[in-house]
């Protein structure tokens, strides 16, 4: 449907206005080009803008939904800059890690592959944003055990679902993508989804509960972290365009399931280190 056919139906954003936009878990300067409001396709209703992205080639322009676009402001550019300073360092870690040369993928493999795409809400957006402030700013951490875990989150989200569709099929590929997302969680949370003033928690939390896998101790405030991080996560995987595209497509409702239940799910307040542990994360 064109901007003309719109009729009531409201845009947030002018064409040609300088905005910033989400690509992937990074935020970039775009400028809008154009404009639609989409209905045929129930998976993409709404608002879409058809973006630039400044300093990029032309073969990057792309649709893109409104929960991914900005307002231009100093408040979204410090936002900017945050995330932009998270991933470098989580980037950072990663190549500390020793990598099998033969095993390094050819750039044109790797820019074939699927692309995955996971809408982040704009109230989920500024989760993340609290999140890395309470932690790396004030000094804070969320309260461990987690309730609900991320087991029993998606565990929630398991039973909701079937309760809409109720087939052995769907019953069965929900259960292999749900155990698909608890295992990256495991692997994923000790070496990229933990900020460094977290780590000696971590450690803690590993000796004290030994005998549980992290998805029963941590929730949704690190799921939500492994849910931005998916797309590059995925990208390096020998995962088919079929597969990628099914698990995109759960991915992205479980994010608007855990958005749905927002204020349920994750923490509205964390809790202060003690003097002793901000003491002793500050001498590691």
């Amino acid at each position: 449907m064109t901007e003309e056919n719109a009729h009531e139906k409201k845009f947030q954003f002018d064409i040609e206005e300088k905005a910033l936009c989400f690509h992937g878990p990074l935020i970039y300067e775009a400028k809008i080009l154009d404009r639609q409001w989409m209905d045929s396709n129930p998976d993409f209703q709404g608002p879409y803008y058809f973006v630039h992205y400044k300093g990029w080639k032309r073969t990057w322009d792309e649709w893109v939904p409104e929960t991914r676009v900005l307002r231009w402001t100093d408040a979204n550019l410090q936002m900017q800059q945050k995330l932009k300073g998270l991933y470098t360092q989580q980037q950072n870690s990663d190549k500390k890690r020793p990598r099998d040369s033969a095993n390094t993928e050819k750039e044109e493999d790797y820019l074939n592959r699927p692309e995955v795409r996971i809408d982040i809400p704009d109230t989920m957006k500024a989760q993340l944003i609290d999140d890395w402030e309470n932690v790396t700013k004030n000094q804070q951490l969320v309260e461990l055990p987690r309730n609900p875990t991320v087991t029993e989150l998606l565990e929630q989200y398991r039973k909701q679902k079937l309760d809409k569709k109720g087939s052995s099929g769907t019953e069965d590929l929900l259960a292999e993508i749900i155990d698909g997302i608890k295992e990256y969680f495991n692997k994923a949370l000790g070496t990229i989804l933990l900020y460094r003033f977290e780590r000696h928690q971590y450690a803690t939390i590993r000796k004290q509960f030994a005998k549980k896998e992290m998805v029963d101790i941590y929730g949704a405030e690190h799921l939500l972290r492994l849910f931005v991080q998916m797309p590059s996560l995925i990208a390096h995987t020998d995962m088919d365009a079929d597969a990628t595209a099914v698990l995109t497509e759960y991915l992205n409702d479980i994010t608007k399931y855990m958005h749905k239940n927002q204020k349920q799910f994750f923490c509205s307040e964390y809790e202060n280190a003690t003097p002793d542990y901000v003491s002793l994360t500050s001498s590691i």
